[in-house]
Formats: C-alpha cells, sequence, structure tokens
C-alpha cells in the first residue's frame, strides 16, 4: 500500500470512519474517504513534492522587511487554494467542508511528507481557524474566518519571546486600549513559524501579549488578533525584524516579529489568553507529530527506492541483510508513528461527536503522538541516509534534506521533553485509569504484548504518585515505551485486518517492541 492507501485503510478498517462521520453530521463512505486521499496523495506527489529541493535550495531572503519566498510557492499556493485542501475540516458556515479532524490530519501527511517547508503554512493557518472557530466572537469569525479557511491569508501563533520559550509566564509583551474598542499591541516574538511572506493576501497574527492591569504569570496573558494588513488597506504596525539561519525547512520563514503600537483586537476574554491558545496549540501539536510521519514516509521511499536500483557485488544493495533491517525498521516505524498519529486524530473526533471517554483519551495519545513521531521521524531519517551510504550525504539525493527538516520537530510546538512531562506529572496523576485501560486494550492485540503492556502499566503506577524530580528523570523515556507498546498494537492489529500488514507487524513485535523494556529499565533506574 502507498501512503494515501494506508492512510484510507487505517481511517475506514480500523476506525470506522463512516460511522462516525454520520454522528459528526458530515456523512462520508469509505469510497469518499478513499477517493479524497488517492487525490490528495497525486496533489502532494504531483504538485507539490516536485519542487521540494528548488525551495530547500532557493530559501527565503529578507529584503527591505520583506520576506521573498522560493520562486515556485506563489504558484504552489495558488493551486492548493483552488483545489480546496485548506478547508476540509474547517467549519462549513465559514466556507469549509466540516469533514472529520482525521481526514484532515491524513491530508496533512501527504502534504507535509512532500514538502514540509511548504506544508507549515497550511499547518498554522488549520491551527487559526481551530482557535477562532472556539473562542472568536461571532463577528470577529465571520470577518477572519473566511479568508483563512479559503488560504488567501495566512495565520501565525505568536507566543516566543527572546526571554519567554516554554516558560510564558514571563511574556512581556504589552497591549493598550486605544479608546475606541481596540488596542496597540508592542513587543517582540520570535521564531514565528511564516510571520512574513509575499504568498498570502494578508497574515493574521494571533499574539498573546499583557493588558496593563494584568495579574501576574500566566494568569495575566490575554490573546490578540493582529493583521499585517488592516482593512483600509493600511500595512499594521508589524514587521519582520529578522529571518532565523536554519538547518533545515530552509523554505519556511521563521521570523521575528516586530510588533510597534499595531492595531489588534481582543479574543476571548481578558488574561484567558493562555487557555484559547492551548485550542491552537493542541492541534499543532497532533499536526506536528503527523509531520514525523510524513518525514519517515518521505525518508523511507527514498530509501527503499535507492536500495532497489544500487548495485553492488551483481546484486541490489536492497538484498543485503543489513540494508534489509534499515528497510524494515523504516517501513515498521512509519506505519505505526501512522497509527498512532491516526488513533489521536480520530480521538478528536469521537470526542467532537460526544463519545465518552474520548477526550481523555486524546489527552493522552496527544503528548505520545507528538514525541514519539517526532523522534521517530529523526531516526528514520537518519537510516535512510545510511542506506544511501556517501550518497546520502550529498544533498543532491534529497535524503539529507529529510532528516535536517525533521530535526525541528522534537523541538517547536512544545519540546518532547515537555511533553513528556505533561504525560508524567500532569495526567498519569490526573488520568491513571484511562492510561491503564489503555494499556490493558494493548495488551489484547498480541500475546508479544502482553509482558510490555503489564511493565508500562505498572511503571505508570509508580509514576503516578512519584516525586517532580523521580518523574521527570522517568518522563522521556517512558513515553518512549509507551509509544513502542502502542505502535505495536495497533500493527498487530493491522495484520489481523489485512494480512499484507503482517510483515511489518511481525518485524515490529520481534526487532523493535523489546525497546519499550529496555526504555522502562532506563525510567525506573532513578
Amino acid at each position: 500500500m502507498n501512503a494515501a492507501e494506508s492512510l484510507a485503510f487505517t481511517l475506514n478498517r480500523l476506525h470506522g470512519l463512516p460511522a462516525l462521520s454520520d454522528r459528526l453530521g458530515t456523512p462520508l463512505a469509505e469510497g469518499d474517504v478513499a477517493a479524497i486521499l488517492e487525490e490528495a496523495g497525486r496533489f502532494a506527489e504531483e504538485r507539490i513534492a516536485p519542487g521540494r529541493l528548488e525551495a530547500d535550495r532557493a530559501g527565503c531572503v529578507l529584503e527591505n522587511g520583506r520576506v521573498r519566498t522560493p520562486p515556485g510557492y506563489p504558484a504552489l499556493l495558488k493551486e492548493w487554494r483552488e483545489a480546496g485542501w485548506q478547508g476540509v475540516a474547517a467549519p462549513a458556515e465559514h466556507g469549509g467542508q466540516g469533514l472529520p479532524h482525521s481526514l484532515w490530519a491524513a491530508v496533512f501527511e501527504l502534504a507535509s511528507s512532500a514538502d514540509m517547508s511548504f506544508a507549515l503554512m497550511p499547518m498554522l493557518t488549520a491551527g487559526a481557524v481551530e482557535l477562532l472557530s472556539h473562542h472568536a466572537s461571532a463577528e470577529q469569525a465571520a470577518r477572519f474566518l473566511p479568508p483563512l479557511i479559503s488560504a488567501a491569508w495566512n495565520g501565525t501563533m505568536c507566543l516566543t519571546e527572546p526571554q519567554a520559550g516554554s516558560d510564558l509566564s514571563a511574556v512581556r509583551s504589552r497591549a493598550v486600549p486605544d479608546g475606541q474598542g481596540g488596542y496597540r499591541l508592542s513587543g517582540q516574538k520570535i521564531f514565528i513559524t511564516w510571520g512574513e511572506n509575499d504568498l498570502a493576501e494578508n497574515t493574521l497574527h494571533l499574539v498573546l501579549a499583557r493588558l496593563p492591569d494584568a495579574p501576574p504569570g500566566s494568569r495575566g496573558i490575554s490573546l490578540f488578533a493582529c493583521p499585517k494588513i488592516l482593512p483600509d488597506g493600511r500595512r499594521n504596525g508589524v514587521r519582520c525584524g529578522g529571518v532565523e539561519h536554519k538547518p533545515g525547512i530552509h523554505a519556511c520563514p521563521t521570523c521575528t516579529m516586530l510588533f510597534e503600537e499595531a492595531e489588534a483586537e481582543l479574543v476571548g476574554e481578558p488574561n484567558r489568553g493562555l487557555a484559547a491558545m492551548f485550542a491552537m496549540m493542541n492541534v499543532a501539536r497532533l499536526a506536528v507529530g503527523v509531520e514525523g510521519v510524513g518525514q519517515c514516509a518521505r525518508a523511507t521511499r527514498l530509501a527503499e527506492d535507492y536500495a532497489a536500483t544500487r548495485i553492488q557485488g551483481g546484486r541490489p544493495i536492497a538484498e543485503f541483510p543489513d540494508v534489509a533491517r534499515m528497510l524494515g525498521e523504516m517501513r515498521a516505524i512509519t506505519a505505526a508513528a501512522r497509527l498512532i498519529a491516526l488513533d489521536c486524530a480520530v480521538s478528536l473526533d469521537r470526542a467532537r461527536a460526544g463519545e465518552k471517554g474520548a477526550e481523555t483519551r486524546l489527552a493522552l495519545l496527544t503528548p505520545i503522538t507528538k514525541a514519539w513521531c517526532t523522534d521517530r521521524g529523526v531516526d528514520v531519517a537518519s537510516l535512510g541516509i545510511q542506506v544511501h551510504g556517501g550518497a546520502g550525504y550529498v544533498e543532491e539525493t534529497g535524503a539529507a534534506q529529510i532528516w535536517r527538516d525533521a530535526r525541528i520537530a522534537p523541538i517547536y510546538e512544545g519540546t518532547n521533553g515537555i511533553q513528556a512531562m505533561d504525560l508524567v506529572a500532569r495526567k498519569l496523576p490526573r488520568d491513571l485509569p484511562a492510561f491503564l485501560d489503555l494499556i490493558a486494550e494493548a495488551a489484547k492485540a498480541d500475546p508479544a504484548l502482553e509482558g510490555p503492556a503489564r511493565d508500562l502499566a505498572e511503571a505508570a503506577e509508580h509514576l503516578s504518585t512519584a516525586s517532580p524530580e523521580v518523574a521527570g528523570a522517568a518522563a522521556a523515556p517512558f513515553l518512549d515505551a509507551a509509544g513502542w507498546v502502542l505502535g505495536a498494537a495497533w500493527l498487530a492489529r493491522a495484520a489481523a485486518a489485512e494480512p499484507a500488514m503482517a510483515e511489518q507487524a511481525g518485524f515490529f513485535l520481534r526487532r523493535l517492541l523489546p525497546r519499550a523494556r529496555a526504555c522502562l529499565q532506563e525510567a525506573m533506574a532513578g
């Protein structure tokens, strides 16, 4: 199965998306899901992927405060807009298609795998749509959502400041009432993805800042909407102060944004901005996990193609046992990561359908998806370079670009260490019974999982009452162990439903699942 077929198989046969879509009010047949993903795969491979290497080489250039993006991107964004991909899961009342979020996650995997730099613009815009759909006033939604959903505008997430990275309580940006119902924003935000660009007609910045009378700490942060271009056509008081020079995602401008008494409006309640921003952050964390899957898939495809045609000793290197081992590991991890990410995405849809326990399952799976899938993206991309040998370490093959691009995913949207702490220090104490149910469910998938699942459950019970220091030291390897167990369980279920998945499932259970116990030994070592 290619990526689109694998995604359709998972959504249709393992998760029953057609039945779930009925409950969500957007009925889809299995054929509809398959057709949408087939077309998304075609668009990704024929329209997005061919320009990936050229866009990486061209990068982004800051000229007189404006960012010039790669030459092929304007036409590509136009095609993306006309095809309607941005609105797959967006609200129908504002121009979207209102389809399940899990279908958008599948489409996004295909786009991100084709060109991660380009796909970051639709990813952040989708997050902005998610936030505004739940926290904007009706009047704000009517103004902001249609151009975002059509991809005429792009959206950004403006949180980080030089002194406030993961600690958002240290945010210093200020918003002062202008006496006319609006606000004037002043401050500096860094690492803003697609913060300035020459593609979208306008950019809507969603900015965390403090009101003059705000209480200290994270309780005093409010959320503001600040467009680059004002309704009367004037340029707002926001400009790009610099573009980062990065190892990867060269074609995506990562900007320092300077707000100089920029006109803005409050979104949601005063001093409740961080809670609103989490609506965007949580779907972004799922999306970043999906990025990890996409890089796994692209690295695997390149490595398979190279190994099948590179002849050494009179035969393709794919036939050499050690190369076959690496390819087997890449295929199995890609499949497992995809299954974990789609479980998380479907849990979001089930929560929206009002299914009991789905919200808690989503909360548990989100940090696992973000951290485990992105760490595996780096691992698989590195293996892809190794399969290529020396040809992988030069840029012409494209294998190195995947590795360079993938490396950011464990860092942004909350580092993977933060994801692990979220799981172990926050969610295990709160949701331990639900986590134990999740692991018990995994144990039933295959006899080989009974022991690892039991060990994972025992570690979870111990860590749920551990001190912050003990939990912090154990968090990252514990989350890794959870990923290996859940990935193995999903592959076993997939193999039971589709014999073509048996080889990948068997490889994972025999050769990769033992890593779960090694991770748990590390976690429990203190």
